[in-house]
């Protein structure tokens, strides 16, 4: 739900192991070469153990997309399996055919007759078994045998177990010493150190689509020393301190957002301490004990009073609470220094600046009423267009946003808040649904504070604006102009290369004499290509940095041009209110 607020494309901190967003640090690069290292065909067993979320997977990811063209690889996700199980899921993941019932000596020699087949045209298998720490000994003991199969030059299976540090513990027992002497590399992956989280925060924002820092200084030193450098903390915490200022409409992560996101997901309690980082004095039991008795409902009620201001509860009641906090606008930081004020990107100190609307709503600004205001969807699309002075009729054009193409718009779908809203400054379309579950529309005009101004088939109205948070939890729809590149592309379907160039250069000219820093600086801009123009546009603006005009950029670029088009917050020169 903050995407957009920051200017992601997609989640920059989940927990899915999706190899783009691996941060190669020194040990993950070490992990990685031993993984390498495996393929090359000497058989045996390649061991990789590390704590609970310190990347094993997501490493062992990346292995598998950059494996040598000639290396088949079969994964198992769940070894809590008997021996024959276990053989018939790597046939599986073989494509070997076998019978349903097949023995474990059936299932060996069907395996054996695939390895000899792929190596006689020049392949190599290699098994990887995830969570090995769940491998019983007779199991183990069963690809100890698997490992036996053969030639008269190289073993015909490489197997890859990656585990918590107990397998280690495992492997050492004594019935298991002829497996654990086949162990050909070993690797412990450690947390990252607290010198490369910065780095690993950038790699990811800028996966995720963004440039920039988010984490203050302070923050990432909380943020340290709260997950212990363990990547899956480092997520959990992270995501929730972004939803955290999100809510409370700030564009900077501070150690407070750190130091509240830890406490819900209980990132200060989890995970082994880095090397180097002083605990406390050990206590007594029965001492440590009372006193997390008492934190917890010390924590527990502190929590409870925070419930609206941090979102937790149900998901209506957190969005309607997080568009709550966006009522003023442009907000100000009035705690922290003026240097920090100055590090936010320009398209946040760009923002109009709103009347901060009341704490409570103002009694002469009568509510939205749902039963009688609330549009349905082609009524609204009516009113959007209306506004815009396109007359829309939903029964000779059913699908709206093609008929706003034909008519020289784009037709823009987000979630977001009211400063979502502010920083667009387009008249939208909310989305709302009331405490029964029925679904309508509230199309704003004109935003100044409180006010709102709505359309209504019998003309716009003016309601409260806290009245309609309520009933909205993010989803909206606006138009914006296209430029005439793409209006052409639009009705023709044919793409306009060159029109485009020339309509990105002539206001990028104008740009660079408005946002330039020098006449050098301006000229130097001037002299870019039109991608390398745009980009430099989005990095001045916070958005994106693609090199794409997409609709974020140019109704950023029309803001700035003051263009001639409908206004959400104010009435610009040249422009319509």
């Amino acid at each position: 739900m903050y995407y957009d607020f920051f200017g992601f494309r997609e989640p920059p901190f989940s927990i899915a192991p999706d190899p783009r967003y691996l941060y190669l640090s020194e040990r993950h690069k070490e992990a990685l070469a031993h993984l390498m290292y495996g393929v090359q065909g000497q058989g045996g067993f390649i061991v990789i153990t590390g704590e609970v979320g310190t990347g094993k997977t997501t490493v062992s990811r990346c292995f598998i997309e950059n494996a040598p063209a000639h290396v088949d690889i079969a994964l198992i996700l769940n070894p809590r399996l008997s021996a024959r199980e276990l053989l018939s899921a790597i046939c599986d993941e073989l494509e070997i055919a076998h019978p349903a019932g097949a023995s474990i000596k059936q299932l060996v020699d069907l395996i054996n007759r695939d390895l000899l087949k792929a190596h006689a045209a020049g392949r190599h298998k290699v098994l990887m078994i995830d969570e090995a720490q769940n491998l019983s000994a007779d199991v183990l003991e069963q690809l100890r045998l698997l490992t036996n199969l053969e030639t008269a030059e190289k073993k015909l299976l490489q197997i890859v177990l990656l585990g918590q540090p107990e397998l280690q513990q495992i492997l050492a027992l004594p019935k298991l010493r002829q497996l654990n002497q086949r162990v050909t590399a070993r690797y412990h992956l450690d947390a990252i150190g607290g010198n490369e989280l910065p780095a690993y925060l950038s790699y990811r924002l800028g996966v995720a689509g963004m440039r920039g820092d988010v984490f203050s200084p302070a923050a990432v030193r909380k943020l340290y020393r709260l997950s212990h450098g363990i990547p899956r903390l480092i997520n959990l915490i992270s995501d929730r301190a972004l939803l955290g200022a999100y809510a409370e409409g700030e564009h900077e992560v501070t150690p407070a957002h750190i130091r509240q996101a830890a406490k819900e997901v209980g990132g200060s309690n989890l995970g082994p301490k880095p090397a180097g980082v002083r605990g406390k004095p050990d206590l007594p039991g029965y001492l440590v004990l009372a006193a997390s008795l008492l934190l917890a409902i010390v924590s527990t009620f502190w929590l409870y009073q925070k419930w609206p201001e941090y979102g937790f509860g149900s998901e209506p009641q957190a969005l309607a609470n997080e568009t709550t906090a966006e009522q003023g606008g442009a907000i100000q930081r009035e705690s922290e220094p003026e240097e920090q004020l100055d590090e936010q990107p320009e398209s946040l100190q760009a923002l109009p600046l709103v009347e901060e609307a009341p704490t409570r709503p103002d009694p002469e600004i009568p509510p939205f009423r749902f039963s009688e205001q609330a549009l349905n969807l082609p009524e609204a699309f009516r009113g959007l267009f209306d506004i815009w002075g396109v007359e829309y009729s939903p029964q000779e054009s059913p699908i709206a946003c093609d008929f706003a193409g034909v008519s020289g718009l784009g037709c823009l779908e987000r979630q977001g808040s009211r400063r979502s809203l502010a920083f667009l400054d387009r008249p939208a379309m909310l989305m709302l649904q009331d405490d029964a579950g029925n679904r309508g529309y509230a199309v704003l005009r004109h935003l100044d504070g409180d006010v709102a101004d709505i359309v209504l088939p019998g003309g716009p109205v003016q309601v409260s604006f806290s009245s309609l948070e309520s009933l909205w939890f993010g989803e909206y729809r606006l138009l914006w102009q296209l430029p005439d590149y793409m209006a052409n592309r639009t009705s023709s379907g044919v793409g306009d290369a060159a029109g485009e160039e020339l309509w990105i250069g002539a206001r990028m000219m104008e740009l660079a004499d408005a946002h330039g820093g020098s006449p050098a600086d301006n000229a130097r801009i001037k002299r870019l290509s039109a991608k390398d123009q745009v980009r430099w546009y989005q990095s001045l603006r916070g958005l994106t940095v693609d090199g794409i005009a997409g609709a974020m950029t140019i109704i950023q670029i029309n803001n700035d041009l003051n263009a001639d088009v409908p206004r959400l917050l104010s009435t610009r020169p040249g422009g319509k209110g």
